[in-house]
Formats: C-alpha cells, structure tokens, sequence
C-alpha cells in the first residue's frame, strides 16, 4: 500500500473512531480530494415532527466535506473554521450518502464542499466549508496511527 493510500485508511480509521460516531451507524471512504459517507437513519435521531434533526445533515456534510480537504494534508488534523449548511428537502428514511470534495487546497486554508442524498437519489442537502491546519499533528489522534 502507498504512503498516500495508508493516509486515507488511517483517516477513515480516524472518523470511525471518533467517539460521537459510537453514537451514529455510518461508514466513510476517503480517496484524493474526495470522501463518500453511507449513514443509516433512525427514529432516535428524529426532532418532534418526526424527521431528521438538522444536526445530524450537518455533522455528515461536515464530515465529508472535512475528510475530502484532509485528503490533501498527511501532517496535521484540520478544524472547520467555518460551514454553511442548506437544508432542502426532510429525511426519515435511510440510508443517506454524503459525498464531500475539496475544491481549493492553499497553505493555510483549504476550502470544500459536501452534498447529501437520499435513498432514491434526490439531493436533500449541501454545504460548503473551510478548514486550516489545527497545529496538533495526524499522529497523535486517535484512531489515525492504529492499523
């Protein structure tokens, strides 16, 4: 396996192993200025008039679009420094997949953006974001070293 591939699985690692997504049924796969996320949907994560709750389109789409500019950085672990979620059509079945891509790559900021779509393939959410280079390096996270 190449350097490069051994980085997306130690990313996917990374995201499996984060604790809040103990809580959440998704698998993620990351490849070169891209990731696919596949989330299930339950009634427990539904607000009162019974669809998905916002959170959670936005935690996938941050997601994605996160671990699609993480691609391109092999030393340390990115924080979004800021997202915009669109949230266009209400989700109470599953599955859902989100796809994230990195749309610019700089020094210091790296932009992308994620949309989510539902089980017949209609989109039902989009977002963009921005990430920068946190200072704390791949290595030391959780999950990112284990093989």
């Amino acid at each position: 396996m190449s350097a490069t591939e051994a980085h997306y699985r130690a990313l996917e690692r990374m995201h499996q192993a984060a604790p809040i997504n103990q809580f959440l049924e998704s698998t993620i796969s990351v490849e070169k200025g891209s990731s696919t996320i596949l989330s299930n949907v339950s009634p427990n994560y539904f607000h009162a008039a019974g669809s998905m709750h916002g959170c959670l389109y936005f935690k996938a789409l941050d997601d994605a679009a996160y671990f699609a500019a993480a691609s391109r950085n092999r030393s340390e672990f990115l924080v979004t420094t800021g997202f915009t979620t669109y949230i266009t059509r209400a989700v109470s079945e599953g599955p859902l997949t989100t796809k994230g891509t990195l749309i610019s790559a700089g020094k210091q900021l790296l932009v992308a953006e994620a949309v989510m779509y539902d089980p017949r393939g209609r989109e039902v959410a989009r977002g963009s974001g921005t990430f920068m280079p946190s200072g704390k390096k791949l290595c030391d996270q959780s999950g990112y070293s284990d093989s």
